[in-house]
């Protein structure tokens, strides 16, 4: 099979203020590519549009919060004007919680389902259309809690477990179309996506996250995504960490989840 080329091709990333948007900007953007970054207005997005500006890419940057249906239309609209087509989706944009299951509150699962899976749907749908017409790709960053239990994280892991129900079929139906999906599932990374985690009463915590393994470095992830991207890949599970998770949270669940709890138990003590 030929692989994917991005020279010219039109990229939407979702998030694409935060650390692995931007790193996501910069590798497909070197590629060739126009970069459209989307992100909630109150983000540095101007600072990421510059950012990869400086480095020769053709950059547009839209405020725009995936979880409001109609701003999304509105976005993908603003972004086919400008760039004639929408040829690569990356729903990258996530939030997470930290809490206990009992101690969380339905708003907070709520929040979270609505702008890791809800906000990709949008996107995805509002685009679908030109993705058909290119023969295009849609890229959904996961998570290995996509794929394995995560201590102190149920919400968080329902809404990736969600996402690749969804694109994973999503793959299947288009496949024959010459459209592609790509499941992304990153272990620990130094994403920035900590600061805003939320707690069990939906504010923000600021309790230090435990981590297993080195963290991932989002330039790592990004050069990865885009090899994996070129190459046709359908599924990119990141780090040995996350490969080992994956693994033995299907061959051997209970020994996965003595060794997980007993790396995150201590996030959820009190400080």
């Amino acid at each position: 099979m030929a692989q994917r080329e991005f020279r010219d091709r039109t990229v939407v990333i979702t998030g694409g203020a935060g650390s692995i948007g931007r790193a996501l900007g910069r590798s497909f953007g070197l590629a060739g590519a126009k970069i459209a970054l989307l992100d909630l207005p109150s983000s540095p997005l101007n600072e990421a549009r510059v950012e990869l500006q400086k480095l020769g890419i053709e950059t547009l940057a839209v405020p725009c919060d995936i979880t409001d249906v109609e701003r999304v239309r509105s976005t993908m609209k603003a972004v086919r004007e400008a760039f004639g087509s929408i040829d690569v989706l990356i729903n990258n944009a996530g939030i997470v919680h930290r809490s206990a299951f009992a101690d969380t509150r339905p708003e907070v699962f709520r929040r979270v389902m609505e702008v890791n899976f809800f906000g990709a749907l949008h996107c995805t749908q509002a685009c679908m259309a030109d993705l058909l017409d290119s023969r295009g790709l849609i890229i959904a960053i996961s998570s290995i809690a996509g794929l394995a239990p995560l201590y102190g994280r149920s919400g968080y892991a329902a809404s990736k477990h969600a996402m690749h129900g969804l694109f994973e079929s999503l793959g299947a139906e288009v496949a024959s179309e010459g459209m592609g999906v790509l499941m992304v599932c990153p272990s620990f990374v130094e994403s920035g996506l900590e600061a805003s985690t939320l707690g069990g009463d939906g504010n923000r915590i600021t309790r230090p996250r435990s981590k297993v393994g080195r963290l991932g470095s989002p330039n790592d992830v990004a050069a990865h995504v885009l090899k994996a991207a070129r190459d046709g890949r359908r599924r990119l599970v990141l780090t040995p960490v996350g490969k080992t998770s994956a693994v033995l949270s299907r061959l051997a669940p209970g020994l996965y989840e003595r060794l997980m709890i007993r790396s995150l138990r201590s996030e959820l003590d009190e400080p």
